[in-house]
């Protein structure tokens, strides 16, 4: 860059920085020597019981020269904790330059007397030689809600609180923790549930157990609840009660596992033999058993077979509409090899499908020539050894 063009970049900068310092100073002419405003972002608000607030307070400096402004709660409902406080930590004054502003924020907390209603809160800014004052006030209304449960500087929520399955299924809960309070809290994990339940408390997408959380303040992290039921627990509805203590902050939420039961087939014969011996061509037929050995009614009992091509097989009855638990039927299986099956042994495969579980079984069928053979073949015989002593009387003369 040559001097002559370097002179004239700085001499456009001076410029430019002259003009805008003396806009800004004719701007400043035109506001007055002092004021200041102090305003929270709502005046009003409504909110559910237990539930804290935070609310933005603006500080605004109108005059034309910088303020130290002390800022102070001239009101509190006894029933409830409130400051004035930055992101961090509480504050009682703030510096603010001429014709700016700065953001601070009311938190209020309920206690335990804070009931449904209205409160309102007081708050004062005046500067720091007190000649300017600048007041404003916030109410909050508390509605009336019929909760089963409280929670006090922690809220625990869940999206979805009831789970249903099988009694050998597990069953994981998703539930998010938010503290509540101003600073960062321990907090302790136990739970309650059906005697001889496991119930663990996991990190959300982890697999080792914690009994304990550790939250910033008014920060909120998912957990899961892993909970496995007894082997022997009968079909119902099973509340778990979980809870997040701490000194300063307790609260619970009240799960729901729904046990449907448990699905278990069996089939057999009476006697334990899965072998049956028959003709080509004839019918042969066989009876069975099918048993209920879960917890759970079982519906829509449908009989399947797998046989040998050209083979028949048909069930009496054909299906069962409901089998109650340890409630057993018998069933009848007719089973037809082709005319053309060889003599030897067979394998014909039944099960029977209730949908959420199944059961098979395997037949040995022995497949055997028709006796009216047996018959002529003797026949035959006769008639040779007959007409060999026929021979023998004959050549026996001569």
């Amino acid at each position: 860059m040559t001097p002559v063009i370097l002179m004239i970049v700085v001499w456009v900068t001076i410029c430019f920085t002259s003009f805008a310092f003396a806009a800004d100073e004719d701007k400043k002419k035109d506001l007055p020597e002092r004021g200041i405003l102090m305003t929270p972002e709502y005046t009003g608000v409504i909110v559910s019981e237990d539930e804290s607030v935070s609310i933005d307070l603006i500080v605004t400096n109108q005059g034309r020269r910088d303020e130290n402004i002390s800022l102070s709660l001239t009101s509190v409902p006894k029933e409830w904790k409130a400051w004035i406080k930055t992101y961090s930590f509480g504050v009682t004054g703030v510096h603010v330059k001429s014709d700016t502003t700065k953001n601070l924020t009311l938190r209020a907390e309920p206690g335990d007397g804070a009931g449904p209603g209205q409160y309102t809160f007081g708050i004062e800014a005046h500067t720091e030689d007190g000649q300017l004052t600048s007041t404003g006030q916030v109410t909050i209304t508390v509605k009336e809600e019929k909760k089963e449960k409280k929670a006090e500087g922690i809220k625990i929520t869940t999206s979805y609180p009831v789970l249903r399955g099988p009694t050998d299924a597990k069953f994981e809960f998703s539930v998010e923790v938010d503290n509540k309070l101003d600073k960062d809290t321990i907090f302790s994990l136990t739970s309650q549930g059906p005697k001889n339940w496991e119930i663990n408390f996991k990190p959300a997408y982890e697999d080792k157990f914690i009994s304990s959380l550790r939250l910033k303040g008014d920060q909120s992290q998912t957990m899961a609840v892993a909970v496995n039921p007894h082997p022997m627990a009968k079909p119902g509805e099973y509340p778990i009660l979980i809870k997040v203590n701490s000194p300063e902050a307790k609260g619970e939420a009240t799960l729901m596992v729904v046990l449907t039961g448990t699905y278990k087939l069996n089939a057999g014969t009476a006697n334990g033999l899965l072998s049956m011996n028959t003709v080509r061509g004839k019918e042969g037929s066989l009876s069975f058993y099918v048993q209920n050995n879960g917890s759970a009614t079982l519906d829509n009992i449908n009989f399947l077979s797998f046989k040998p091509e050209n083979w028949k097989v048909a069930f009496t009855p054909e299906r069962i509409d409901s089998l109650a638990p340890e409630e057993l039927k018998q069933v009848e299986v007719s089973i037809t090899p082709t005319d053309q099956a060889l003599v030897g042994d067979y394998s014909v495969g039944l099960t029977a499908d209730a949908g959420k579980v199944s059961k098979a079984i395997e037949l040995r069928i022995t497949v055997r020539a028709s006796t009216a053979w047996g018959w002529i073949g003797i026949g035959i015989i006769v008639l040779v050894m007959a007409g060999l002593v026929a021979l023998f009387i004959r050549l026996g003369r001569r």
